[in-house]
């Protein structure tokens, strides 16, 4: 049973890395991690009296 836990903590640190290396290296090969910029005009209408 420790044995399966182990493997999973090895697994998720491995994966860990991945992601890091991943936000790291991702923009190097054409991956665009930024978010969509642009205006966005949504008209509000206030019921005040």
């Amino acid at each position: 049973m420790f044995r399966l836990f182990k493997y999973l903590i090895y697994l998720a640190i491995l994966a860990a890395i991945g992601l890091v290396g991943y936000a790291y290296v991702g923009p190097f090969f054409g991956v665009d991690f930024s978010a969509p910029q642009g205006e966005i005009s949504v008209p509000v209408v206030l019921d005040a009296n």
